[in-house]
């Protein structure tokens, strides 16, 4: 790789770190193609991206954004996870390390929160943008139900007073 080449990928990664609003970093010791393959797919489903870097260019491109303080994780064959949406890489990032010791999670950046492992992990099991959004129309939606049913009840009511009175008037 010469020169621009290297200039080229540091001006690349920094856009990268300035765009997302989490970073996983990772190492990577044994994965097979397939295994990397199935994880880029996975984070790919989620809205996430995950990337090998080397850690010289990776620690250049750190410098003035949001996520320096990780530039001391970047030791060893490390990888990077990112996403827009706050829990999405380091959801995928958790769940594919519990099934494949090969992936470590080291720990990661959140906005300008620097997070070790545990802090990933904990991010981790909070519901995704989507998920939330779900929810809370939920929620929107259940007391628009609630005001149609009782709404509904006393027309209901005079209904069935009105047709016993009828039955009523029948018999006599």
């Amino acid at each position: 790789m010469d020169r621009a080449q290297k200039e080229a990928q540091v001006a690349s990664l920094h856009s990268t770190f300035d765009d997302a609003a989490m970073v996983v970093v990772t190492h990577y010791i044994g994965l097979t193609v397939t295994e990397m393959g199935d994880l880029r797919t996975q984070m790919r489903e989620a809205g996430a991206s995950f990337k090998v870097t080397k850690n010289r260019l990776t620690r250049l491109a750190l410098e003035g954004t949001k996520f320096a303080g990780l530039n001391d994780m970047f030791v060893g064959p490390t990888a990077i996870a990112y996403s827009d949406d706050p829990v999405a890489a380091a959801k995928v990032a958790v769940n594919f390390a519990k099934t494949n010791s090969k992936l470590v999670v080291l720990g990661g950046g959140f906005g300008e929160q620097i997070l070790d492992a545990n802090g990933v992990k904990a991010l981790a099991t909070l519901p995704s943008l989507d998920e939330l959004r779900g929810k809370l129309v939920g929620l929107l939606q259940a007391p628009a139900t609630k005001i149609a049913g009782v709404l509904q009840a006393p027309a209901g009511q005079v209904a069935r007073v009105i047709s016993a009175r009828a039955e009523q008037g029948e018999a006599a």
